[in-house]
């Protein structure tokens, strides 16, 4: 190809997407001359980490501003589709749908919640932080507010939120791996790990936003496919994200019928909180209108202050092209997020109706329980079922399904080729992965940048920095492996604790930083100090200690404690002292000019 490298991209990546279809053929070939569905899973998910790894591989670098914003020459929309691909985490792909499953409507506060961050993302935040010039959220904090204290308490938040949202993308990649290739899910999160390291720890941002689109790529068709060819079968419409009003009704008198809600899980696994089914009935009670709309607050917070999302910003031309691009990933989410409602409704008509030949509850226990599907994620323990009344016929309160499974088994529910599995399963390890490998770097360049050079060794050359970046990769992607294998609590919950623990610490210091000159070091170190600190005790208050929630937030919404302590710490002490010096001051007003270069130099 003539032309340097980013202006043949789109030949770049349509190459690449027509091999992956290719390749999705081929292995309907081998479906169909007999060869079996494990060596079909093994061969999907290997194919793509393989690909990945030699895109991290080829992008491997020695310089800084490539190793930390992939030199600044990422153009909008694939930006956007990186950008899209660290959003689609594993709760996004592999559990959202699944919440929603088993929770009803309260779940889709998350998708209006993670969306309309996004817009906050737009208006308050990315254009500013590009025209800044920072390689990192904590080095626009240390050097917006000065001092290696501001500096470090933003690298503490950061490390803090994006470790707990990185064991949740671990814990995605040992499901998925568990199920694909017949491991314990103790050894799979060690495999996902080994294949987000190989696709970051080389090229670092660089190598991770090419990663991220073909990554992007993978996981929309997986995720499209199964909802697409579900509808058709089902004659539910060509465009099924308009079209499942009429299976949401069927869905409901299914539920009436087995008694979704009312039938307590039997005795024998009622203490498997992870395994038991549960429903929220649509209420529109003040309780439950307020819990949808703090949670859904709390998301678009959390969503303005994640500084793996942040950091993607960073890497465009220009400031116009940092606020073009979030347009562009607002749309590759939409695609997404527009269609898990669909997924839910359809995979669970198929389960619940018996009129249909893979539905489940109320047939015979001796047939359920010699389905493949239930064997084999039976045998890696995310599902169980238990004829406990011993009348022979599966009842709602003897099946146990893990949320975060639901869209992995969708295709095998549904009775699709098994082909479609192997797709959903790339797919999943693509979302997990492409979150995973920015949360990685976004910590690891956190610590090597801003606590490594900025505050410990500030003489440490190139190559000194770059090394400590991906041994620091290395640890921190190990330590989240070993507390994921533990599993300490669900996907979707350790994503959303991720979000408070980020909005809590750092979404106001960012923001009054862009927005309030008067801001000043003192004040954004007790904001984050005392907001973070608040947040987390009302945590492990109603959490772990039992404690009463405040007008209702649970510890899915602890951030909204943490963020009102934050504001008024920070406003509060900002007015009790000196207000910024005039050198500061006018690079705030320089950060919100549109045009012109960077107010950083390349190398701060």
């Amino acid at each position: 190809m003539k032309g340097n490298f980013i202006d043949n991209l789109p030949k770049i990546y349509g190459l690449y997407t027509g091999g992956f279809v290719v390749f999705i053929l081929l292995m309907a070939i081998l479906e169909q001359v007999g060869v079996d569905a494990e060596t079909i899973g093994i061969l999907f998910v290997l194919f793509t980490v393989v690909i990945y790894a030699a895109i991290g591989w080829l992008s491997r670098t020695m310089q800084v501003d490539a190793y930390y914003v992939a030199g600044r020459q990422v153009p909008a929309v694939f930006n956007g589709m990186a950008t899209a691909a660290d959003w689609m985490s594993g709760a996004s792909f592999v559990a959202m749908a699944g919440g929603i499953y088993f929770g009803g409507h309260g779940y889709l506060a998350f998708v209006v919640g993670w969306t309309g961050g996004y817009v906050l993302v737009a208006s308050l935040m990315a254009p500013y932080l590009r025209k800044f010039g920072c390689y990192t959220v904590p080095d626009y904090i240390g050097t917006r507010y000065g001092g290696d204290l501001a500096r470090l308490c933003a690298v503490i938040v950061l490390v803090v939120a994006s470790f707990t949202y990185v064991t949740a993308q671990i814990n995605a990649t040992g499901t998925i791996a568990a199920r694909a290739l017949q491991i314990p899910f103790e050894v799979g999160v060690w495999f996902g790990l080994l294949g987000i390291l190989l696709c970051s720890m080389l090229g670092g941002m660089r190598a991770v936003t090419w990663t991220q689109v073909a990554q992007y790529i993978v996981l929309i068709i997986a995720y499209l496919v199964p909802v697409f060819w579900m509808s058709s079968k089902q004659e539910f419409g060509l465009i099924p994200q308009f079209a499942y009003g009429d299976a949401i009704a069927r869905v409901a008198e299914l539920e009436a019928l087995h008694k979704v809600g009312e039938m307590k899980p039997t005795e024998a696994f009622a203490g498997v909180r992870a395994l038991t089914i549960e429903h929220a009935t649509a209420g529109a009670s003040a309780l439950a209108n307020w819990k949808f709309v703090t949670l859904a607050f709390m998301m678009m917070a959390g969503t303005a202050s994640l500084p793996h999302i942040l950091m993607r910003y960073f890497t465009t031309p220009s400031v116009r092209a940092a606020r073009t691009s979030v347009a562009w990933s607002l749309f590759f989410i939409f695609l997404l997020y527009f269609t898990a409602p669909a997924l839910a409704t359809f995979t669970k008509l198929q389960v619940l109706d018996p009129n249909l030949a893979t539905g489940i509850i109320g047939k015979s226990f001796s047939e359920v329980a010699s389905l493949d599907w239930i064997q084999k994620w039976s045998n890696v323990g995310m599902l169980k079922i238990s004829d406990s009344n011993g009348d022979g016929i599966l009842q709602i309160n003897e099946f146990f399904m893990r949320g975060d499974i639901v869209v992995l088994a969708t295709p095998e529910i549904a009775g699709l080729p098994f082909v479609i599995s192997g797709l959903v399963a790339a797919g999943g390890m693509a979302a997990a992965m492409s979150t995973a490998d920015g949360l990685l770097l976004a910590i690891a360049n956190a610590l090597s940048h801003d606590l490594y050079y900025k505050i410990i060794d500030p003489s440490a050359d190139t190559r000194k920095r770059l090394v400590a970046a991906r041994v620091l990769l290395i640890v921190i992607g190990a330590a989240g492996a070993f507390v994921a294998s533990f599993k300490l609590t669900g996907i979707l919950g350790a994503v959303a604790w991720a979000f408070n623990f980020a909005a809590s610490g750092l979404f106001f210091p960012l923001v009054l930083g862009i927005w309030w000159k008067r801001a000043n070091r003192e004040g954004a170190v007790a904001g984050m100090i005392c907001g973070f600190v608040a947040g987390t005790a009302y945590l492990i208050w109603v959490r772990f200690m039992g404690g009463a929630e405040f007008i209702g937030l649970d510890h899915l919404r602890f951030g909204i404690v943490g963020m009102a302590v934050s504001l008024v710490a920070m406003v509060v002490v900002t007015q009790m002292t000196k207000e910024p010096d005039e050198e500061t001051q006018q690079m705030v007003d320089d950060m919100r000019i549109p045009k012109g270069a960077s107010v950083l130099s390349s190398d701060h």
